[in-house]
């Protein structure tokens, strides 16, 4: 199928639904792209998006995790041709997939910036891109969860689990599920200008460029075994963060002398101690932000990150945004938007009526 032929004047999109037990995954950027193309025809101006999601085996069917089946109009290797935009959305990793995925892999290493003006992935379709040799020495990102398997399984590729998305030649990455439509509105501010994103991203009610928080918010530490010296050490620190901590208070605990303890720690876990501190102190921080009323001031107190003009610092440094703005985007959403308190006075009225 040669999709250049069918609209001549259309942007070509395909969107390889790698899995359908993330929805948003492939249906998010097929909507920010869709309704850009009905925005651009509304208003006259030439151009637009041919939108199409396209299976990765030859059965054209996905079995959704919410109890329905999806049937895509056409089969990945069928398409033959130039396409403009080509988007890997998703990974289904299971191994008794493999077989069935081959010919995929197969189109999909004949694909480069000759015949596929721009290549991208949403979540896990950054590990699909990565095997098929496309993401070989580049930037990359995914989904936070799972940075570190990427980085462990494709050493030869840059990963950068913070970003939301990131570009390296024609190559594009984003992070988990709603990262595609990030990505797919900057991806149409670059075709066209940034008032069609954002009429777009206005018609989805969708932040062109979410503000203040421009990176993903996953753990900034990964979890450790039970024996690895980043668990032991960590078991320790937590019960003492409102504390000056000293390095060789922490290999005090481990029976270590501290020279030797910051060889190994640095050597299993990629960092200086000090770094793993500051660290599980954001991470505290954070807690107290989402399920609590404490005062900014209170938690830098007792999170040990002196005070509040220091842990906005850390912050900044760590996540990209405030302390403040990072309060109002994750706390509690039914007591941020007073429906909490709505419906106690429902269950109350109830039970006076009964």
């Amino acid at each position: 199928m040669n999709q250049e032929a069918e609209h001549p004047d259309k942007k070509t999109i395909i969107i390889v639904a790698m899995t359908s037990s993330m929805l948003l995954n492939f249906s998010g950027p097929a909507d920010v792209f869709i309704n850009a193309d009905k925005y651009l025809e509304s208003r006259g101006i030439p151009g637009g998006y041919d939108v199409k999601v396209a299976a990765p085996t030859a059965g054209k069917k996905l079995d959704s995790a919410a109890g329905m089946s999806i049937t895509c109009e056409l089969f990945i290797a069928d398409i033959q041709g130039p396409i403009d935009t080509l988007i890997i959305a998703g990974n289904d990793s299971r191994e008794e997939s493999q077989p069935g995925l081959k010919p995929f892999y197969d189109w999909l290493a004949t694909r480069n910036e000759y015949n596929t003006r721009r290549i991208a992935s949403i979540c896990g379709g950054a590990f699909v891109l990565a095997k098929a040799g496309i993401l070989c020495g580049r930037n990359a990102t995914t989904h936070w969860q799972s940075s570190e398997r990427l980085r462990k399984t494709y050493p030869d590729v840059k990963v950068n689990a913070n970003p939301f998305f990131t570009k390296d030649g024609h190559v594009y990455t984003s992070a988990g599920v709603s990262s595609g439509i990030d990505l797919s509105l900057a991806l149409v501010e670059q075709d066209y200008n940034k008032d069609i994103a954002i009429s777009v991203a206005r018609k989805l009610v969708f932040y062109l460029s979410r503000p203040g928080f421009q990176s993903q918010f996953g753990s900034l530490l990964p979890i450790y075994e039970r024996e690895h010296i980043g668990e032991k050490t960590q078991k320790w620190i937590v019960g003492h963060l409102s504390e000056k901590l000293e390095v060789n208070q922490i290999a005090n605990q481990l029976n270590m002398s501290t020279r030797n303890f910051t060889r190994i720690f640095h050597r299993e876990t990629g960092m200086p101690p000090a770094k793993f501190v500051e660290k599980l102190r954001i991470e505290a921080a954070r807690k107290y932000l989402e399920d609590s009323d404490v005062s900014l001031e209170q938690i830098a107190e007792l999170c040990g990150l002196g005070g509040l003009v220091s842990m906005r610092r850390v912050f900044l440094r760590h996540l990209n945004t405030t302390p403040s703005d990072y309060r109002r985007a994750f706390r509690t959403s039914l007591r941020d938007s007073g429906i909490e308190s709505l419906l106690a006075r429902e269950v109350e009225d109830t039970a006076n009526a009964i």
